[in-house]
């Protein structure tokens, strides 16, 4: 393997630009894994790095792309044989370094998962999204939070973290509300569990927001922020618990301490990035086990990489649903 295709985005002034081009063999960062490339998919860190003053991305040009599946040609590390099904995400991929939308990415070895019972296509089906999903499930469960205690809203539900969230809470016998902007969506939600579909929080988004809300919630899966985990905040049941995890309604979190000292509610920090290799093989395992999502075949649509730009742009504005695999092999 001497050079490779790759989606590469540059920088040019205030612009972003992204097309495909030949990349050599020696553009690879170093790591003991290399890996050939089957899927990645598109998650709103994708859609920054694409974004001027995006953020997320240390230095153009960059090879996006945070998730990655694919089989094993070449390792220095006694974890993985040449031949080998693996995933990764998190970390600097795709950020730091380049990342899955190319036909070869290599890697440090603690940085890599064992696909196990997961088909590649699963994994990257899955990838951040589904398992920032089950990071936050397994956070309420961790806190508590039981069927019995009430409805758990999910924000954002029709993204590809709330989607999987309402999968994974109705299969554990949760009762799922699912708030979303996306009227239209109502049916496939309940198609996934969901009991009840509502629109998005704060219901009044121009009324003035309130320390204490009406109690609500026994829990929350948020993938949104801003106003809308605030509403949530002061909506919780007495020792209710929020799982946090988006920012695609602002970073800003305008609330008071008293749901917290009145009614002991708690905020959960979901990270998927740089969650330890140990913890996040062993929720990689569940995943393919009794964790896996019901429906992912029915939240997933495929997209070749060399025409992943136009589904980044619908991310960004807000407008897709679900989870978008991107075929890498074969498809530039």
């Amino acid at each position: 393997m001497d050079s490779f295709q790759a989606l590469l985005a540059r920088q040019d002034g205030d612009q972003i630009t992204a097309s495909i081009e030949t990349l050599d063999a020696s553009e690879l960062p170093p790591g003991d894994v290399t890996i050939r490339v089957a899927y990645s998919s598109v998650n709103y860190k994708d859609a920054l790095a694409l974004t001027p003053r995006g953020g997320v991305v240390r230095d153009y040009p960059i090879v996006p792309g945070i998730d990655l599946t694919g089989e094993v040609v070449e390792s220095g590390s006694a974890d993985f044989a040449v031949g080998d099904q693996v995933l990764a995400h998190g970390y600097a991929i795709g950020t730091g370094h380049h990342g899955g939308y190319a036909e070869y990415v290599r890697l440090p070895a603690d940085q890599v998962v064992a696909l196990g019972s997961l088909t590649p296509r699963e994994g990257a089906a899955i990838g951040t999204a589904g398992f920032t999903a089950a990071l936050s499930v397994e956070a309420l469960i961790a806190h508590g939070i039981t069927p019995q205690d009430g409805p758990i809203v999910v924000t954002g539900a029709t993204g590809g973290v709330g989607s999987v969230s309402v999968d994974l809470l109705a299969a554990a016998g949760f009762q799922v509300v699912a708030s979303t902007g996306k009227a239209e969506a109502a049916d496939h939600l309940r198609a996934l569990g969901a009991a009840e579909v509502i629109a998005r929080l704060p219901e009044d988004p121009d009324a003035k927001p309130r320390p204490l809300g009406k109690a609500r919630w026994a829990g929350a899966v948020d993938c949104v922020g801003g106003a809308t985990l605030a509403d949530v905040i002061s909506t919780l049941e007495y020792g209710g618990a929020v799982a946090a995890s988006g920012l695609t309604g602002g970073p800003g979190l305008n609330t008071t301490v008293l749901p917290f000292i009145l009614r002991g509610v708690s905020l959960l920090g979901i990270d998927s990035v740089l969650l330890p290799i140990g913890p996040r093989r062993a929720l990689w395992e569940r995943l393919g086990g009794e964790r896996k999502p019901r429906h992912l075949d029915d939240v997933t649509h495929e997209v070749d990489v060399k025409d992943v730009v136009e589904v980044i742009d619908q991310v960004r504005a807000g407008k897709y649903s679900g989870r978008a695999v991107v075929r890498v092999a074969g498809g530039f």
